[in-house]
């Protein structure tokens, strides 16, 4: 039987340095986790990245920062190929990459959407696509994308429609990597508190965004919390390996599907 404990495994977190896959990443080590590659994209974010290898290495995993732009397919290689030459193998590999773009379809650039779909789509399916080839027999692949994906509303029409792909990318995996005893999942949060969702509001729509889950009056900002997320993702890449090919809407109710 194969074993889908946390204990001794190792982790590749895309966009792991802060936010959610910050988050994610510390978890997976105070779980258990052997080892976490911490991903980070540019120099903006190599404290961040540093911050979490160190909360990673206090809590008894190994860890190192690598950065690397995923929406070059030789990158996300290089970055798979590093930790499995550091670590001996990947078990767990999570992408919290994305880009948010918030305009009416009439305003949208051409380089609008050919940056968001590069990032949102085409870094997720290689992702996938790399932790297929290199994930250790019973590995867990999961991405996240967003709970816009059960709802339709305006101004956000590439962002929703750059992670949608990423569904079927799910589906289709899952079938393919599943002989292998890989899982592969989606998480589809609110709303979160974070600066990625405050980036594009104003404090009209933010407010609305804090009201419109069915569970908002019982959060602190009414929003999602990452820390309501975490754990999810650290059940999907453990005991929840039975649960694959699905994208789960987390949300407190702001949408369903």
């Amino acid at each position: 039987m194969l074993d889908h404990s946390l204990k001794g495994k190792f982790v590749i977190v895309a966009g792991g340095a802060k936010n959610l896959g910050g988050l994610i990443s510390r978890d997976l080590a105070a779980q258990g986790a052997a080892g976490v590659l911490v991903h980070y994209n540019s120099a903006a974010t190599k404290a961040a990245a540093e911050d979490t290898v160190a909360a990673v290495q206090r809590a008894g995993a190994s860890a190192f920062a690598r950065q690397a732009d995923l929406t070059r397919v030789s990158e996300v290689a290089d970055l798979f190929a590093e930790a499995k030459s550091c670590f001996g193998r990947i078990d767990i590999a999570v992408n919290t990459v994305g880009m948010v773009i918030k305009k009416p379809i009439l305003d949208v650039r051409e380089e609008d959407y050919d940056a968001i779909f590069a990032i949102n789509a085409k870094a997720a399916f290689f992702f996938i696509q790399e932790a297929g080839r290199t994930l250790s027999e019973g590995g867990k692949i999961c991405t996240i994308v967003t709970s816009l994906l059960g709802a339709f509303t305006g101004l956000y029409s590439i962002y929703a429609g750059s992670k949608a792909p990423v569904e079927h990318f799910t589906r289709a995996a899952s079938k393919e990597f599943g002989p292998r005893g890989i899982s592969v999942t989606a998480v589809a949060p609110g709303p979160m508190e974070t600066p990625f969702f405050y980036g594009q509001e104003t404090p009209e729509s933010a407010a609305y965004n804090q009201a419109a889950a069915d569970l908002s009056r019982f959060t602190a900002t009414g929003l999602t919390d990452p820390a309501d997320i975490a754990p999810l993702v650290r059940f999907l890449v453990s005991e929840g390996w039975w649960v694959t090919g699905q994208t789960i809407l987390a949300n407190g109710g702001y949408t369903t599907k």
